[in-house]
């Protein structure tokens, strides 16, 4: 086995990785840690032990900072001390892939079918139960197809009829045919997508607002990377606990989310800004606005192209 770090013709010693001199305990050039020499199954062990360990504490520290510290880790990063934690996007990316597939395990999904009723020439599309809506509900001796024939039959005299009235068409007989699961599953492989528009563009909003002092665009980004984590973690956290605990505990546990999620926002922002108390409400309010409807616009448009891409 070859040594862990060899010695120059001075004595010094050198990274067995790439050669340079060794100063301290890892490499100024590449970064490998300064080993010792294995010689034993205990010594193998020992330095197993101490990078998982290590490992835990970064990732531990990271989750306890984001959970619990609003702010900090956007803080943090910006001022350089990174080394501690890890690294937003990867933070980013690890946790939305937990979320998504928690929501799309299962675990008492109701079945879901969406209903296309007009009014006044403008469609409206709502998600329902289907075994819970009487007009929807299959008729004794029904075929799927003969139920398919009977309900979908959508009315549109707006802008772009010769385009709407197909694609209408097409996301109720496949709503109604699968009870909205098809839909359901290429909504949810899709947001992820919409999340790469939809969080930048949150950024650009947060610019405007944090004129002066002149920020960069990408340290509203940064806040928006941290704060989305947080949101993936916590409402993962939340769709688990609704499996577990009995419905009664659903609408406390639910105000519990939505009023911790508030509260976190605002210090992040008060915390990452350093503006006053009541600067911070009133943009805090304005964002919370801009949130909800660029939420519920990029849901609308993913259920959509969803439909749309069927």
């Amino acid at each position: 086995m070859a040594p862990a770090a060899v010695r120059d013709a001075h004595g010094e010693p050198n990274c067995a990785n790439c050669g340079a001199v060794l100063t301290g305990r890892f490499c100024s050039n590449c970064g490998q840690r300064r080993e010792h020499e294995i010689h034993s199954i205990w010594h193998f062990t020992q330095e197993a032990t101490e990078d998982l360990t290590h490992a835990d504490s970064r990732l531990w520290s990271t989750m306890s900072a984001l959970m619990f510290k609003p702010g900090l880790l956007t803080r943090e990063f910006l001022a350089g001390r990174r080394v501690r934690y890890l690294p937003p996007l990867r933070l980013y990316l690890v946790l939305s892939v937990v979320f998504f597939l928690i929501l799309g395990s299962g675990g008492g999904h109701e079945s879901r079918a969406i209903a296309v009723r007009t009014g006044a020439g403008k469609p409206s599309v709502s998600v329902i139960d289907p075994n819970q809506a009487n007009i929807l509900a299959p008729k004794p001796g029904e075929t799927p197809e003969q139920r398919v024939e009977r309900l979908c039959h959508p009315e549109y005299d707006g802008p772009l009829r010769s385009f709407v009235l197909p694609f209408l068409e097409k996301g109720c007989r496949r709503s109604i045919l699968d009870n909205g699961h098809t839909i359901g599953e290429a909504t949810l492989h899709n947001i992820p997508r919409a999340m790469f528009i939809f969080v930048p563009a949150l950024a650009v909003v947060m610019k405007l607002m944090y004129w002066r002092p002149r920020r960069h665009y990408v340290e509203h980004l940064l806040f928006f990377v941290h704060t989305h984590a947080f949101i993936f973690a916590l409402f993962g956290l939340y769709v688990l606990l609704l499996r577990l605990v009995p419905a009664v505990l659903d609408d406390w546990i639910q105000l519990v989310v939505w009023g911790y999620t508030a509260y976190y926002l605002f210090v992040s922002m008060r915390r990452v800004y350093g503006q006053g108390r009541f600067i911070t409400f009133v943009k805090y309010t304005a964002l919370s606005f801009t949130y909800l409807i660029g939420a519920a616009l990029t849901l609308a448009l993913t259920v959509t192209y969803s439909v749309y891409a069927l």
